[in-house]
């Protein structure tokens, strides 16, 4: 009879097996919002990617938005590359490689869409591009958008999801703030609507411009609206700013914004406001009072 008895051990893998394992692993199982700080599981944010705690809309490339609103949709200009004005080193690289990420010529997606029956002129920016910077072919898509739209008594909805300005094309990017501005005044003269829907983020030359000129000004929950960055307003005035600076819910108490909108109620909204707007529009500012404005 044996005494003792031999121990069964775990025996673990070896060092490659579990490099081999580690690597099979997602990487995307769990997301952290940048707003509440809790952590969730992917699939808990669904298709919309809202936060399920305080329903902060983590950010989408403009195809995935496109999907969440129509199917009926015909893409404008896709051939309009950027040429590199000023020559900038490595930022062709740069450019192709959010050309290849994002499926877009630039950092906005334009087009023709229909909300059901109701057909607008279309426009979303990518924050996966160059975090959705405004470069000249940016701008020139956007007027586009608006001359189009005009010549065809067409309203606008536009996604804005912008840095600012792009660096590597210096003054012709600024530039743009002009020559898009100039044809939403023209698309106003027209009678016609521009609805503006802010995203996180929307800051830089895009807020100081054309993201801040609709006739109806909504914004996703938390999205962060501004023109400078919070460091650098902190470093000049020397002073700490609150923790709500910049977010859309403050902007919306300072009189910037119209309504905030949770991502799950936007497309009804969208239509609802097309559809003023095509019976007449005369209801507009009665149909901003009644828009959400608690997170469902």
């Amino acid at each position: 009879m044996r005494l003792f008895k031999r121990r069964h051990y775990i025996k673990l893998p070896a060092h490659a097996e579990l490099k081999r394992r580690r690597d099979q692993v997602p990487t995307d199982l769990w997301q952290q919002c940048p707003i509440c700080q809790q952590t969730s599981y992917t699939k808990e944010l669904g298709p919309l990617k809202v936060c399920p705690h305080c329903q902060y809309g983590f950010r989408l490339t403009a195809w995935a938005r496109l999907k969440q609103l129509t199917t009926n949709f015909t893409a404008w200009d896709q051939d309009l590359v950027t040429s590199d004005p000023l020559k900038f080193p490595g930022y062709q690289t740069k450019i192709v490689r959010a050309q290849t990420a994002t499926q877009l010529n630039d950092s906005v997606l334009t087009g023709r869409a229909k909300f059901g029956k109701l057909a607008c002129a279309l426009g979303i920016m990518d924050s996966y591009f160059m975090m959705g910077s405004m470069g000249t072919i940016t701008g020139e898509k956007i007027t586009r958008l608006f001359e189009r739209a005009t010549q065809a008594r067409l309203p606008v909805v536009l996604f804005t999801a912008s840095g600012g300005a792009r660096m590597q094309e210096g003054i012709h990017s600024l530039m743009q703030m002009t020559k898009v501005s100039q044809a939403v005044a023209t698309h106003s003269a027209a009678g016609l609507l521009y609805v503006v829907v802010l995203t996180d983020p929307t800051t830089g030359g895009v807020t100081a411009s054309f993201a801040m000129q609709g006739d109806i000004i909504l914004a996703e929950p938390h999205a962060l609206v501004g023109f400078a960055g919070r460091r650098v307003i902190e470093q000049t005035i020397n002073e700490q700013l609150p923790a709500d600076f910049q977010r859309a819910e403050q902007v919306l108490q300072a009189g910037f914004i119209d309504r905030i909108v949770p991502r799950t109620q936007l497309k009804a909204t969208l239509q609802q406001l097309l559809q003023l707007h095509t019976n007449g529009g005369g209801h507009l500012s009665k149909t901003i009072k009644n828009l959400p404005t608690k997170l469902s």
